[in-house]
């Protein structure tokens, strides 16, 4: 093992990666109580990474000083102080998360400059966006504001972390060229290995997992241990309910024995074959583990995934196991957005609570009881409607198209993609006067093409899979403007 290297793959062009990505989200558990790590001690540990192989690494804006330690890293490089890495110079990835609210072009553009001054490189390798809540509708704007300095020269590559797969697909098929989606896939959560995975295969985006180990879980550790009464801190806790759900501790123990088992037949741990299984993954581009710079690391053990292969006896028996073991429902980037938002940061649902709605209701003049919603289009002015009125417990949505702004078309010719940006307008507008996709009692679907019903109604289906609202489904030889679909709603608040 001592010329192991890590195996690389080609995200993008001028973008070649070690498969094992080295993440810094630990930088700010850390440097909790106050705490700033130094960096040049950190930047030297970066250089140790980089020296066996592992020249990738993974950060945010809110991972305490992580972008700072980078810069400082990669300005040593230049320098010719520090290694660099097999590839060269090394690739730093950084998200922004920003708070929902107006996206302008100089919001956008501020928080790429404070990640290129902390990085202190001209262009940011690759840059993720995170957004708390579809239903602000200015994730739009946030992509084409990055997609505006991607065309500038600032950021080289764009992806997104926690997106799912029908916001994936509205970003893509808005015409962003997304290279990546950081998102949790392990064999105790496998919701990216379905329609999140045929989707990036199909688009050209790879899947960048964390969590592969399922907060430590997935180890020989936890082999024949008896089940935990409780747990020291969130990410266990995540994972657990993740054992909760696929069947319970029993079952987590079957499989667990399975991994083991293979492990022996090649000389490696239960983590190993874990973490190799979802690199095999054909949408898995690199899976992220977590360093704590200066105090422990794992680099030894990160490249025995390297020396063997699962082969397909290996698979059969893992897929056997998994045939008895209920999946995580929903898809991925629930657990950010949904209850009971368990993370490994803990509850978030604060997050989402404060985030202020992208319309407002305001009272109809002169007729008490009554509130309404204006998304402030030309046509609502033209036409002397609103997007959404409130009487009393009825909350009735006017027909709805894929608009954003000032008349922005939000994926042209597709008719799936547009039901999912129009169904978070609906989300908005009903949110904005108190009431919830939860409350709906009845939508009208109107398509240009009846040919084209599948992909809407699955959309419908997943917005809906606990409401069912009556629905009625029309084709319509025109609709105003070249949109493929438009959808109504009405809402009963109880």
């Amino acid at each position: 093992m001592a010329n192991a290297r890590p195996e690389r793959t080609v995200l993008a062009p001028g973008l070649e990666i070690s498969r094992i990505v080295t993440g810094f989200w630990q930088i700010a558990d850390m440097e909790r109580g106050g705490v700033t790590l130094d960096p040049e001690t950190s930047a030297k540990a970066m250089a140790d990474y980089a020296a066996a192989g592992f020249d990738t690494f993974d950060m945010a804006d809110h991972y305490g000083s992580a972008e700072v330690i980078t810069g400082h890293y990669l300005s040593g490089v230049a320098s010719g102080r520090f290694v660099g890495g097999p590839g060269g110079r090394p690739q730093a990835f950084t998200k922004w998360c920003p708070t929902p609210g107006p996206m302008t072009a100089e919001v956008v553009r501020a928080g790429v400059d404070r990640s290129l001054r902390r990085i202190r490189v001209e262009a940011i390798d690759l840059l993720q966006l995170h957004w708390w809540t579809f239903d602000h509708l200015d994730y739009i704007e946030a992509l084409d504001g990055l997609k505006a300095l991607r065309a500038e020269g600032l950021v080289r590559n764009l992806g997104v972390t926690n997106f799912d797969t029908d916001h994936l697909r509205v970003a893509v098929k808005h015409g962003v060229s997304i290279v990546t989606n950081q998102v949790s896939f392990s064999l105790l959560d496998r919701r990216a290995a379905g329609a999140m995975s045929t989707f990036c295969l199909d688009n050209g985006v790879r899947l960048l997992a964390y969590g592969t180990l399922g907060g430590g879980f997935l180890s020989d550790r936890w082999l024949g241990r008896p089940e935990p009464a409780s747990l020291p801190d969130w990410s266990k806790s995540k994972y657990k309910r993740f054992i909760d759900v696929m069947g319970g501790w029993q079952v987590f123990q079957g499989l667990l024995q399975v991994l083991s088992a293979i492990g022996k037949k090649h000389g490696v741990s239960i983590s190993n074959v874990a973490t190799r299984w979802v690199l095999q993954q054909p949408a898995v581009a690199a899976i992220i583990v977590g360093a704590r710079l200066g105090e422990r690391e794992h680099r030894a053990d990160n490249l025995k995934l390297f020396s063997f292969t699962l082969d397909g006896e290996d698979l059969g028996r893992i897929d056997g196991t998994l045939a008895a073991v209920a999946p995580i429902p929903g898809d991925c980037g629930d657990e950010y957005r949904k209850p009971p938002f368990l993370t490994a940061s803990g509850d978030l649902s604060h997050h989402l609570s404060t985030v202020p709605r992208i319309y407002a209701a305001t009272p109809v003049p002169g007729r008490p009881g009554r509130s309404r919603v204006s998304s402030g289009s030309k046509w609502e002015v033209i036409a002397g409607h609103c997007r959404a009125v409130r009487v009393g417990n009825r909350i009735m949505v006017s027909g709805t198209t894929a608009t954003h702004g000032a008349g922005k078309m939000i994926c042209p010719g597709d008719p799936t993609g547009q039901a999912v940006f129009i169904l978070d307008k609906i989300a908005a507008s009903l949110a904005a006067l108190g009431g919830s996709m939860q409350d709906v009692v009845r939508t009208r679907v109107f398509l240009k093409d009846a040919d084209q019903w599948e992909g809407p109604s699955r959309v419908h289906g997943r917005y809906f899979r606990d409401v069912w609202p009556a629905n009625t489904l029309f084709e319509i030889g025109r609709l105003v403007g070249d949109y493929e679909i438009e959808i109504e709603a009405e809402a009963i608040v109880d």
